[in-house]
């Protein structure tokens, strides 16, 4: 590549790499593999990078709950090959990788176990920005002697201005943070804005600024130009083949471009685009997870939601019928924004915003089902809301209780690392960082334990194999056995091969408990599976059915579909209307299920880590008879 270079640089820009992290977040689902990510972060630290991002986000979740991975050995792994350059994480203030307030005592051994395995930086951000959340996670990983980044979540609203950020930023610069961080996570932050805001922090605050932005309205490289120009001394970019899109600006681009403009920019730039061809071959890997649109978001600017929501929302209303609803549920958000006091659309405010606006859609009613989330953040649970809460919203959740906004909501949650170790180790933990997992994410890391026990035992298949399986060509594969528990029933099954898909199905031969069968598998009718009706075609697949349709009052179902994460009752208890049965988890969120009448528990139809669908009976109640 031809370069103008100047003698006398203005100076030096420095460059963080967020391929292996947000890239993959914002463009394959965060499903890309370990094994798959090493070369490129092998490569990435030999480049002249300032630091490598590749932790914490979304990343740790996934690892636990689709690729059967621990996060911690893949940062033992980056740490192996990364000899020369920083690591960093992101970190949701607060709630570290979760989805929740964590206790002190979990923030300060999360963040110390992640500096001993590896991260050198640690970002750390609140969704509303309040400080207050993310003082405990500065101070841990200070402590532990980590470079922090005090980072601004920026959005636009009524309530979020220059004067505010810079307030927001001086408060993070008095926990001592290293460097101020400007997080614009939607693609929102214009040049001018960017400009301003850099210019006014440079100015009356004096740390070095930080600047990350996602690309989905096709603002940020502008942006970066103009921050750069107001003194930014850090940006945030991926590879050719893994940015734009919902993702962060072309770093072989912006090195070319703020080289003309003469300054210093340390990495090399060949050596980047080597990384950005490799990514060519991961991505057609992962081609089923690239589903990101192909041209900016304009819309964004109005809705501000990021990009990895719009394809949840997309997953959600599919599975209830109502794909055609997209464009009424991006209204609602901005309605269910302004009455929350306008937080920012990032992990987990997103969440909460984003599964009220659905759950208003789907009902045909706002409000009538409020999620377990939105009541919490009503609260004040989650901290200071950015603007005013709608009054009527409040008396409709609170009634005449008062909100906590004065009180840091830590401050309401007792330790719990030692009392949870004993229950971490019971469901699977063996070390230090397992019981970490446990206590952020309890759910998901048992089920990753439960799994990880059965694939040492030779039970299950690699994950890889599993997701395999259904794109099989025509070509037998070979024997693979693993035990299946259905309803408390084990089965030993061995996949002896798949043969050619035909117009009647897709023929798989199976044996189960050694008895071979050739089984055509078809798709199954989602009506099928909502209404619990079995069928039974002639060739013999049978439409699996799930559980039966309500019919009487005392029938309790799921508002959405999802995943049961708890269920509060036991047969034979005595309930209330109104009482809270079970909790479902749709896209991140806990959603609870109220009883619809007082009575009996007669009989629970699901179990944990099962997923429901609405329109499905999961629990009866027997009425109590009205005197």
């Amino acid at each position: 590549m031809a370069q103008k270079t100047e003698t006398k640089p203005k100076r030096r820009v420095e460059l963080t790499d967020v391929t292996c992290r947000d890239g993959i977040q914002s463009l394959l689902a965060t499903r890309v593999r370990t094994e798959d990510l090493l070369p490129a972060v092998e490569k990435l630290d030999k480049l002249g990078f300032w630091s490598l991002e590749v932790w914490g986000g979304a990343t740790f979740d996934v690892c636990l709950r689709y690729l059967k991975e621990d996060p911690w050995e893949r940062l033992k792994r980056f740490r192996e090959v990364a000899k020369n350059s920083r690591l960093e994480m992101l970190v949701r203030g607060q709630s570290l990788v979760g989805y929740r307030h964590y206790p002190d005592d979990v923030v300060d051994a999360f963040i110390k176990k992640a500096v001993d395995d590896g991260i050198d930086v640690v970002r750390v951000f609140d969704a509303l920005n309040d400080v207050r959340n993310m003082e405990r996670a500065i101070r841990s990983a200070k402590e532990a002697g980590a470079i922090v980044k005090g980072a601004i979540s920026y959005t636009i609203s009524p309530v979020h201005t220059i004067d505010k950020y810079v307030e927001i930023a001086k408060q993070l610069a008095d926990l001592g943070v290293d460097i101020i961080s400007i997080k614009d996570m939607a693609g929102l932050l214009s040049p001018y804005m960017a400009y301003e805001l850099v210019k006014r922090l440079k100015e009356e605050i004096g740390l070095p600024v930080h600047l990350h932005a996602q690309t989905t309205s096709a603002l940020a490289m502008m942006t970066y130009l103009k921050a750069v120009e107001a003194g930014a001394d850090i940006i945030d970019t991926d590879c050719y083949s893994m940015s734009l899109q919902t993702a962060h600006p072309t770093g072989e681009t912006m090195i070319y471009a703020l080289r003309e403009f003469g300054y210093e920019i340390p990495v090399d730039m060949q050596g980047y685009k080597e990384v950005g061809d490799y990514f060519v071959k991961v991505r057609k890997k992962y081609k089923k997870y690239d589903v990101a649109p192909p041209w900016p978001d304009v819309d964004v600017l109005i809705h501000q939601i990021p990009g990895g929501m719009i394809t949840n929302f997309l997953s959600q209303l599919k599975e209830q019928g109502l794909e055609d609803k997209l464009q009424e549920v991006l209204e609602e958000v901005v309605r269910v924004r302004e009455d929350l006091g306008y937080p920012p659309l990032v992990t987990p405010t997103s969440q909460i915003v984003g599964t009220q606006a659905l759950m208003n859609v789907i009902h045909g009613e706002r409000y009538k089902v409020i999620t377990k989330e939105v009541k919490d953040y009503v609260k004040g649970l989650y901290g200071r809301p950015p603007g005013p809460i709608k009054e009527e919203l409040i008396k409709k959740i609170l009634g005449d209780e008062k909100p906590l906004y004065d009180v840091r909501p830590a401050d309401l949650l007792e330790p719990m690392l030692d009392k949870i170790k004993k229950e971490a180790i019971e469901a699977g933990a063996r070390n230090e960082e397992d019981i970490l997992s446990y206590a952020i994410l309890p759910v998901v890391a048992k089920e990753f334990f439960e799994w990880r026990e059965k694939f040492e035992r030779g039970e299950v298949p690699p994950p890889e194999v599993e997701e395999s399986l259904e794109e099989v060509p025509s070509e037998c594969l070979a024997p693979y056995e693993f035990q299946v528990t259905v309803h408390g029933e084990t089965y030993n099954i061995e996949i002896a091969g798949v043969g050619e898909k035909t117009p009647a199905g897709r023929p798989y031969f199976i044996r189960i408990d050694g008895r071979l069968e050739e089984v055509m598998v078809q798709p199954i009718r989602e009506a099928e599976v909502i209404s619990g009706e079995f069928s039974e075609t002639p060739e013999g697949t049978i439409a699996v059915g799930k559980r039966p349709r309500p019919k009487g009052v005392g029938d309790v179902t799921s508002p959405v579909s999802g995943k049961v994460t708890e269920i509060k009752v036991n047969v034979g208890d005595k309930v209330k209307e109104g009482d809270v049965l079970l909790i479902v988890e749709a896209m991140k969120m806990a959603n609870e299920v109220h009883a619809p009448v007082s009575g009996t528990v007669e009989e629970i139809l699901v179990r944990v880590g099962e997923h429901v669908n609405p329109d499905e009976v999961l629990i009866r109640i027997k009425p109590e008879k009205r005197k």
